[in-house]
């Protein structure tokens, strides 16, 4: 079933379900946004645009957020928390009035009890460790073992430092095992590069 929904194209953020993603809203049409959310079901949709320009056609497949903490400053502006709840497909972009771009989208129904198998979560751990190694960064690996499946997945998917394209197609992977799969692929692609090279990406 269909629904409309009123969007945040915004390139290089994504959002997955179960987790967080903090904002800063200051243009004026996306402050609307917010106020219209905020009277109504406080949801908004993320998806990211093709292009960083205005008026970019989007891709096929973005998620819908719960606004959850917010703070609104005198001058307009919001800092807020969007919790994601459920991705959805692009359907159509809707002609619309308002400043803030609406589409028609069709919601994806994820199984959120799905796991994975002992042999690629340990697999995927073992290139985890790998890529933070090469980049240099410092993980708690104990606060990471104790995560379960989802939470590791769609977590490193959205805070990785991938490019667009990438983050895109770990949002449209079909289920969690082949989202980890994909992760791993690109853990490897793009820790091969050496510091001091320009990062690769797969666009």
């Amino acid at each position: 079933m269909s629904t409309r929904l009123s969007i945040f194209p915004l390139p290089g953020a994504v959002l997955f379900p179960g987790l967080q993603l903090p904002l800063h809203i200051f243009e004026p049409r996306y402050r609307s946004l917010i106020g219209d959310s905020l009277v109504r079901d406080r949801k908004i949709a993320m998806i990211q645009p093709q292009e960083a320009i205005e008026g970019s056609p989007l891709f096929s497949v973005g998620c819908v957020g719960h606004i959850g903490e917010i703070e609104a400053m005198d001058d307009g502006r919001y800092n807020l928390i969007l919790e994601g709840k459920s991705r959805f497909r692009l359907i159509r972009e809707l002609d619309v009035a308002t400043p803030f771009r609406q589409v028609e989208g069709e919601m994806i129904d994820d199984d959120e009890n799905e796991t994975l198998s002992y042999a690629q979560r340990g697999g995927f751990e073992i290139e985890a460790r790998k890529f933070a190694d090469r980049q240099g960064y410092s993980v708690d690996w104990d606060s990471v073992e104790r995560l379960d499946d989802q939470s590791l997945i769609n977590g490193v998917s959205q805070i990785a430092p991938f490019d667009s394209a990438s983050k895109q197609a770990l949002l449209e992977a079909e289920n969690l095992s082949a989202r980890c799969e994909l992760l791993v692929q690109l853990m490897q692609f793009f820790g091969r590069r050496d510091g001091g090279e320009e990062i690769m990406t797969l666009q």
